[in-house]
C-alpha cells in the first residue's frame, strides 16, 4: 500500500495495560465511523505496514484501545508513536458542498463573479481556523475555510465557488519564497 493511496487516521500514542494493547488517538470529526476497524496501516520506517485488529474498544471519545492479532512485544513497541493510515477507498463519498481536504488539492477557488482566486496547493488544518493555501500567478493566498462562504463544490470541473469578503485577497496575500 502506498501512502498516496491512504489518508491519515491518527497516531498510536501509548501502551494500554499489560496485555499488549495500544491507544490509537483518532484525528477525525466522526470517530464513531471507526467503531469496527479490522485493520490499519502503521507507518514504520517510511513503509505502511498492515496491522490486523483482534478487538477494540473506546478509551475516550476520540481514542481506541486496540489489541492486535498475533502481536508480539517487539511489534507493539514498533507501533508506538507512529502514524496510522487507512486506504482512501474506505472513505464514504461526499456530495454537495461537503469535501475531504485531500480531494480538493488542485481545485481552483472562484469568487462569485467567477474570478480565479488560485489553485489549492494545500490545506492547513493544524490551526483553530482551517484554511486553503492557493497559488495565483506565483503568489500564495490564504483563504479561510468557512462553511457559509462555500456556495458550490464542483468535482467534475474541479472548483470551489466561494463568497469572499471584499479585500480578502489583498489581506491574505502571502509573499512567496521567490519574492524574499
Amino acid at each position: 500500500m502506498r501512502k498516496e493511496d491512504c489518508y491519515f487516521l491518527g497516531k498510536i500514542t501509548r501502551r494500554h495495560g499489560l496485555s499488549g494493547n495500544v491507544i490509537l488517538k483518532l484525528d477525525t470529526d466522526q470517530p464513531k465511523l471507526y467503531n469496527k476497524l479490522e485493520s490499519i496501516f502503521v507507518e514504520i520506517n517510511g513503509l505502511l505496514v498492515p496491522f490486523f485488529i483482534e478487538k477494540s474498544s473506546w478509551s475516550k471519545l476520540d481514542a481506541l484501545n486496540i489489541s492486535f492479532k498475533n502481536s508480539s512485544e517487539a511489534l507493539v513497541d514498533q507501533s508506538l508513536g507512529k502514524n496510522v493510515y487507512l486506504p482512501l477507498s474506505t472513505l464514504p463519498p461526499l456530495s454537495g458542498k461537503q469535501f475531504y481536504y485531500h480531494e480538493v488539492i488542485g481545485f481552483n477557488i472562484l469568487d462569485e463573479e467567477n474570478n480565479n482566486c488560485g489553485a489549492i496547493m494545500s490545506v492547513n488544518d493544524q490551526t483553530a481556523q482551517n484554511y486553503f493555501i492557493t497559488d495565483l500567478d506565483g503568489k500564495e493566498i490564504v483563504i479561510p475555510i468557512i462553511k457559509d462562504w462555500i456556495h458550490e463544490v464542483n468535482r467534475e470541473e474541479k472548483y470551489i465557488k466561494m463568497q469572499l469578503p471584499e479585500g480578502l485577497m489583498d489581506v491574505f496575500l502571502v509573499p512567496s519564497k521567490k519574492d524574499e
